[in-house]
């Protein structure tokens, strides 16, 4: 979508400015000149599944998904949480097609399985959402090694995503990323954060860097399957994520904060818009964005390789002689 330029001058000012774009200040102003709804019933009939579904982001983005039709999966690791937002969703949508799975992503044998069994079950996907999310408070590894944040965020999602391409032909894959990228360069020297002082916050903002670059991988790679790959920033929405892993922020911007909802719309949007979105992009409000808040620390064309090198040699997925 082409901006009439007063609009685009505001858009980019407002997103430069972080608290204008960010807030709920962002979409109040955005709806003026941001594409369409997706039609009413847009994903009726058509499966979608979202990691990390049993509340916040997540929860919202299947909501407005069920909202257009859509027949929802839901994961998370806590199946009683699970229920419980199943419940709420029906609660609110009677008709709504709602069916949960227990799934941890950052394993990523059982989450190769869970792929497995699930394109059995369904066999065409019309996108996987990938919200789920962690931001541990001390360096945490996972029993196959992993530091957590870096498989949740980055190698869980790429194992489930190839697990389901043969269902996600001619689909989407949007990566709920963050706004938080912007202050991390891609490190691919120690990319496990074993080196210095952990920060659960840094470590959440390295693997949301990698999570845009992976993007632009995932999309290179699987357009011959026709699937669009996207990632997206929720802007700072009033969320458990902001509101128990960053207290002290929330508090500040508490008046501030985007609703769950609002925070999800650009997912939901991208899953289901009939509009020519291409592939590869970052997106915040409907409208692509770039990767780099400033042209400074841009990852080199060595460094963006040796990443999927990396993510390959630690799933085994793609194989080396796919």
């Amino acid at each position: 979508m082409v901006l009439h330029a007063a609009a685009a001058a505001l858009d980019w000012a407002m997103d430069k400015s972080l608290v204008l774009g960010y807030t709920k200040i962002g979409p109040a102003v955005r709806r003026a000149w941001w594409p369409h709804d997706p039609v009413p019933g847009a994903l009726v009939g058509r499966h979608v599944l979202v990691t990390g579904a049993s509340g916040g982001l997540g929860l919202a983005t299947a909501r407005g998904l069920a909202h257009l039709g859509a027949v929802v999966h839901l994961t998370g690791r806590d199946a009683s949480r699970l229920d419980d937002a199943r419940s709420r969703l029906l609660d609110e949508q009677p008709l709504a097609e709602v069916t949960v799975h227990v799934a941890d992503v950052s394993d990523l044998a059982a989450t190769a399985e869970f792929a497995r069994r699930f394109v059995a079950d369904v066999p065409r996907l019309h996108a996987v959402v990938h919200n789920a999310g962690v931001m541990p408070p001390r360096r945490t590894v996972t029993p196959e090694g992993h530091e957590l944040t870096l498989a949740t965020h980055v190698l869980g999602p790429h194992v489930l995503t190839y697990g389901l391409r043969e269902a996600l032909a001619g689909g989407r894959v949007v990566l709920v990323a963050s706004g938080g990228a912007y202050g991390q360069r891609l490190d691919v020297d120690d990319w496990e954060y074993t080196s210095g002082d952990y920060s659960g916050v840094t470590a959440y903002a390295r693997t949301k860097r990698m999570q845009l670059v992976l993007t632009e991988l995932w999309a290179r790679d699987l357009a011959s399957d026709d699937i669009r790959v996207h990632s997206m920033h929720p802007g700072w929405a009033d969320t458990p994520g902001v509101t128990d892993s960053l207290p002290r922020f929330a508090a500040l911007t508490g008046p501030l904060l985007r609703d769950a909802d609002s925070g999800a719309d650009t997912a939901v949007w991208l899953t289901a818009t009939a509009d020519a979105t291409g592939t590869g992009g970052f997106w915040h409000d409907r409208r692509r964005r770039a990767t780099h808040y400033a042209p400074v620390g841009v990852e080199t064309p060595e460094h963006v390789e040796r990443l999927w090198a990396l993510v390959r040699e630690a799933t085994r997925v793609p194989a080396a002689d796919d």
